[in-house]
């Protein structure tokens, strides 16, 4: 899928990314060692897609969408369940009954996460923002992708500055990790 575009246009190309890696990892039988390798490249678009939300996206909601504060705590809350879903789905194998509970209970949170940002969020936001203020939020969440964090950590702040001071540097040690042990090719 091609990414690029407004900020809409960005995230919504991420979201069928995702649900196409749901649907790759379903296809699979249980005990196939390729839906952990799956599982793992979820976790890695999730995660940085998280992150560039967090930043850039809810900061905007905040800024120019009526009662922003409020939708933003809302997803934010969302994040957090989800990356305590993605450690926990991190520890377990294919073919487990946790990972197979916890990608089913993950998945229903994220298609959730995703139904409420495109009927919703998105909307409310395009309505606020101007095709220009769209365009150079897309830029920045691209731009955050690239240096975010590939890895669950449920612990790290989620709200700016503390999230855009401490990010780059997770990720930074997340994409060592990844080169060293081979995760996410």
């Amino acid at each position: 899928m091609s990414h690029g575009g407004n900020v809409i246009e960005e995230l919504t190309t991420d979201h069928r990314e995702v649900e196409s890696l749901f649907q790759r990892i379903q296809s699979l039988p249980a005990e196939d060692p390729q839906r952990r390798a799956l599982a793992d490249e979820l976790t890695i678009e999730l995660v940085r897609h998280s992150v560039a939300e967090e930043e850039h996206l809810y900061p905007a909601v905040r800024a120019h969408v009526d009662d922003g504060a409020a939708l933003a705590e809302k997803e934010i809350s969302d994040h957090a369940r989800v990356e305590r879903l993605l450690k926990d789905l991190e520890s377990a194998r294919p073919g487990e009954h946790a990972f197979e509970a916890t990608l089913e209970q993950l998945r229903e949170e994220v298609m959730q996460h995703v139904a409420d940002e495109e009927s919703r969020l998105f909307t409310l936001l395009q309505d606020a923002c101007s095709a220009e203020q769209l365009d150079k939020l897309g830029d920045k969440v691209r731009r955050a992708k690239k240096t975010a964090p590939t890895r669950p950590h449920p612990s790290a702040p989620d709200r700016p500055p503390a999230n855009r001071i401490l990010a780059p540097g997770a990720g930074l040690v997340d994409r060592a990790r990844d080169l060293i042990t081979g995760r996410g090719r």
